[in-house]
């Protein structure tokens, strides 16, 4: 799926409640009040031009992005009604007086301390005061190295990443892992691009935001425009060395298990055991490095930049880190750059949305049990539990009749498909938060205290079998996931809701092109797309192709290459590479989920609602998962840092190479969308 959203489901004027003067039967009475396709359409917009306008532009014409915002479509609107559910939650737990380490009073404390604004003001940068002095006291690189592995314990950014997670070709047990991390901007391409949009946020980053953070630390004019030089310099020296986004996805090549001894071969600058005890990776002996030449250039860079330089560099990233915590001129300059420089937000949301939004990163599955309760019952889930093994079952049919693959592999893939394990709506357990330290003294602290908490809950797991029952999302995120590692798709209630409209009301069309195309099918074929048909069935990184078949799979896969390098965004070309992996499974999504639907009762009876015809519905029912707008900014920023392409290209793009929607349509020739036969992809 696209970016994570936090979602609930809400009644925005005019988004689908719809009412028809007549109609011929009692059921079409019944769709018609509540349609949840017809009324977002733009009619006036040939379906075989640009079909995700077709689909969307009804509503899109009517519900412009708010000013607080870089885009705003389904997950957006979902998400509204959510705050303000969790504030009335939020307002309860404040005046309950609930009992010391009790979830209530973490939830009242914590909204609290975010909406002590007189507080917050009042203190400035001065919760930041002991941690500047850690950075006074570096004398040496062993002593900068050591602050590197506090920082990495509450949360502030270094050149050093680590982290516990799956080994990739051992899948059942728990590894320390390193990766490239170290840079201010989202992506190294930023550092170098010679594009309009790169050029103005690099530029910026450079002459503006980076002064004015060191300006409100207390730094002269002269002293800032310098100190900005010299903590950007670090960071393009370690962007240059660091890996592309399309780089990125290749498991092989982003897999180098090695001892710690071995590592210290690579960057012998940094005591890597001392560095591992003291960020809580206890008694590690063996680490995977993603990018073992980014740490060669960070063992290089302890040794070119100068102590005085990288004081500086770890102020910046010490105060923008907790820049949204502190007092209004360190949270504005913050919003300035990375909500309106980087994705084009012309104000903030009000600070009691922004706190509960922290709230819900922090303690997402507290605030998810209340979740499931109202808007996911046994029925719902009943039904999408149902939906995955028909999603399942079709896949099977798809690969029984795939012309290009052997036997031999066919028969791995269908082992493979067999265990792909589904998670749908929400734990069976909870995760425990008694650990987690929150009051009402200072909102920055409670961040400091959320972020240690968890890099311990990660830290903890080194060491112990890998835990196949956790969810890495809250039930109410408004998103889905493949875990290769674990053969998993994981399902959270919140991707299935429609606004407005009750799960029960929405006809199978729409359900099998929102739910089980564009989330169930996507997921489903993650695990054989480019990146996830590398891992075998039990999730261990393993060849299981006959060379012939992976040759022919390469072959169909660059042809969607080929297809999204072509796409433009404001003059930008799409990277067909980076986002290969959510094209085939879009791609795959879309053709199971049809023939899923195909079986169904409404699609053999062919009757037509609203004057579309079961299959168009489906397609509109897809598309009205990817209903969102994004503004300028945030779509070029998008181009570069996303390995998902932007939404209205997640409808048109795989559309173009689906026979049935051309049929659907009476797409021909000469229609923007239209593909030549030989041009159109199928791979699954």
């Amino acid at each position: 799926m696209n970016m994570v959203k936090i979602i609930q489901k809400t009644f925005l004027i005019g988004f689908i409640t719809i009412t028809f003067l007549s109609a011929c039967t009692n059921k079409q009475v019944n769709y018609a009040e509540k349609d949840v396709v017809v009324k977002n359409m733009d009619t006036t917009t040939k379906p075989g031009d640009d079909f995700f306008k077709y689909a969307n532009g009804g509503w899109l014409k009517k519900n412009p992005i708010p000013a607080a915002y870089s885009s705003w479509g389904i997950g957006n609107v979902l998400e509204e009604e959510l705050r303000d559910r969790l504030k009335k939650i939020n307002i309860d737990a404040l005046n309950a007086k609930a009992e010391e380490g009790t979830n209530a009073q973490k939830i009242g404390d914590f909204y609290y301390s975010g909406m002590d604004t007189l507080n917050i003001e009042k203190q400035g940068i001065a919760p930041l005061k002991d941690e500047l002095a850690k950075i006074e006291s570096v004398k040496t690189v062993t002593d900068l190295v050591n602050l590197f592995a506090y920082y990495q314990i509450i949360g502030v950014q270094t050149p050093i990443s680590a982290g516990v997670g799956q080994d990739a070709k051992n899948s059942g047990k728990n590894l320390l892992q390193l990766y490239q991390g170290g840079l201010g901007l989202p992506d190294r391409d930023f550092y170098f691009n010679t594009d309009p949009h790169s050029s103005e946020v690099r530029t910026d980053y450079q002459n503006k935001h980076l002064s004015t953070i060191f300006g409100l630390m207390g730094y002269n004019s002269a002293e800032a425009i310098n100190n900005a030089k010299t903590d950007y310099n670090i960071e393009k020296f370690l962007a240059d060395s660091s890996r592309k986004l399309e780089d990125l996805r290749d498991p092989y090549h982003n897999y180098n298990k090695m001892t710690v001894s071995k590592l210290s071969l690579i960057a012998p600058n940094i005591n890597w055991k001392t560095f591992f005890e003291a960020a809580g990776y206890k008694n590690a002996d063996t680490v995977i490095v993603a990018q073992p030449e980014y740490y060669r250039a960070v063992n290089k860079a302890l040794q070119l930049f100068p102590i005085s330089d990288w004081k500086l560099y770890l102020k910046d990233k010490l105060v923008s880190g907790f820049s949204s915590y502190l007092s209004k001129p360190f949270d504005q300059e913050d919003f300035r750059f990375f909500g309106t420089v980087l994705t084009g937000k012309k104000e903030q949301l009000p600070r009691w949305k922004r706190v509960i939004d922290q709230e819900n990163g922090v303690m997402g599955e507290v605030l998810g049990q209340l979740f499931v309760k109202e808007y996911f019952p046994e029925k719902t889930k009943e039904r999408y539990v149902k939906l995955v093994e028909e999603m399942r079952a079709t896949f099977k049919e798809h690969i029984d009749r795939l012309d290009w693959m052997s036997t031999k592999t066919k028969e791995k893939a269908y082992e493979k498909l067999a265990k792909v394990y589904p998670k749908v709506g929400y734990p069976d357990h909870w995760k425990d938060f008694s650990t987690l330290k929150i009051s009402r003294a200072s909102y920055l602290v409670n961040m400091i205290h959320a972020n240690t908490f968890w890099h311990n809950y990660n830290a903890n797991k080194l060491g112990k079998p890998v835990d196949r029952t956790e969810w890495g999302m809250t039930p109410q995120t408004y998103n889905a996931y493949y875990n290769p590692s674990n053969n998993e798709i994981v399902l959270p209630a919140a991707i299935f809701l429609v606004p407005g409209a009750r799960d029960e009301d929405i006809d199978d069309a729409v359900v099998y092109g929102y739910g089980a195309a564009s989330t169930i099918g996507h997921e489903m074929t993650h695990g054989f797309d480019d990146e996830g048909r590398q891992f075998d069935a039990k999730g261990n990184l393993k060849g299981w192709w006959q060379p012939e078949d992976s040759v022919k799979f390469t072959k169909h896969a660059q042809m969607l290459v080929d297809q999204f390098n072509g796409y433009l965004v404001y003059g930008q070309h799409v990277n067909g590479k980076a986002t290969l992996g959510e094209n085939i499974a879009d791609l795959g999504g879309i053709v199971i989920g049809l023939d899923a639907f195909k079986k169904t009762q409404q699609y053999k009876e062919g009757k037509t609602i609203n004057g579309l015809t079961p299959v168009q519905r489906y397609f509109l029912g897809y598309s009205l998962g990817w209903l969102t707008q994004n503004r300028k900014e945030s779509l070029l920023s998008t181009i570069i840092t996303d390995v998902h392409a932007p939404a209205f290209l997640r409808v048109n793009g795989p559309f173009s190479d689906v026979p049935e929607f051309y049929e659907a349509f009476h797409i021909k020739k000469g229609d923007k969308m239209w593909l030549d036969p030989a041009k159109r992809v199928k791979i699954w």
